[in-house]
């Protein structure tokens, strides 16, 4: 279409999962009380190892980072959804569109770069002697740094190559959030190049933080299986297991989802709550409730304020 022939696009409509209002509903109440689960779990999380002097240590300053970033991710998308879904508008203007597609690829793009520095912090503290001195406090500063500027640049060159061109008729978007995916079946092919091509960059970092996960958890594993005691190999083994079958499902389904932009609508809604809605609830459950450290200091804060 010709950019004279052009109307620009001030609104995108979101088409969500169903048309059926019944469906909405309960679609709707489903994403609340995992919307629900997902802040409790994490901003629990966040006021226990900021309280608790004995959880100021490297991990635990990581999984912090992580709750933040979780706690974000889920706001992007998901309340926006829920609204849709009760008032019947499933509307979004354009400047809303770009800073939610901005957010949620910088806070995806981080969540990657916390979960390869977590992964790194297990390895060393596992399978190297000096634990204290390589993961001082301005190293893990340095490493929490790079993964929130490695997001926010990744998410700069998302925004800008897929809005890089301005929108024409059709707006309809077949997801119940504005993913990069959906808006490039709208867009012009130049963008779809371009875009494509900052996927593909994106996507390939993705992977090798994904292989540098696989080879930490290798590492550790073997270093778990010297172990004499078996009780000591079961926790380990289902600490680490859990977490690294998150990280797989959330990159592999991320990544297909961003490689093949023309898959079907059923199949890019299902893989967009794996890599859009399922982390943030997940995590705090897998990473840290799960934990004795954790429940510990969740009793003394409260032991405390009794």
């Amino acid at each position: 279409m010709a950019m004279s022939n052009c109307t620009a696009v001030r609104e995108f409509f979101l088409l969500g999962f169903s048309e059926a209002r019944e469906l909405q509903l309960v679609q709707a109440a489903l994403f609340f009380l995992v919307y629900l689960a997902a802040l409790t779990g994490n901003l629990l999380i966040i006021t226990i190892t900021a309280l608790d002097q004995h959880l100021h240590t490297p991990m635990y300053f990581f999984l912090r980072n992580l709750s933040v970033l979780d706690f974000c991710y889920i706001f992007i998308t998901v309340p926006k959804y829920i609204f849709n879904s009760f008032t019947q508008n499933g509307s979004i203007s354009f400047l809303g569109c770009t800073t939610q597609v901005f957010l949620f690829m910088s806070l995806a793009s981080a969540e990657v770069a916390f979960l390869t520095a977590m992964s790194y912090d297990r390895y060393v503290a596992i399978c190297l002697p000096c634990y204290e001195i390589i993961m001082s406090r301005r190293a893990c500063g340095k490493m929490a740094a790079a993964s929130w500027l490695s997001g926010g640049v990744s998410g700069l060159m998302h925004t800008a190559a897929t809005f890089s061109v301005p929108y024409c008729a059709p707006n309809t978007i077949h997801q119940f959030f504005c993913d990069v995916p959906q808006l490039l079946a709208l867009s012009d092919p130049s963008v779809i190049i371009l875009e494509v091509w900052v996927t593909i960059a994106i996507v390939s970092l993705a992977f090798l933080c994904l292989a540098s996960i696989v080879v930490s958890y290798v590492h550790i594993f073997w270093a778990v299986l010297r172990m004499p005691v078996s009780e000591c190999r079961a926790k380990a083994f289902s600490t680490c297991l859990p977490h690294l079958a998150v990280v797989t499902f959330f990159v592999s389904t991320g990544g297909f989802a961003y490689l093949n932009p023309k898959g079907s609508p059923v199949l890019d809604l299902l893989l967009s709550v794996f890599y859009a809605v399922v982390p943030p609830a997940v995590n705090p459950l897998i990473y840290s409730l799960r934990n004795k450290d954790m429940k510990s200091a969740l009793w003394r804060i409260l032991g405390g304020k009794l």
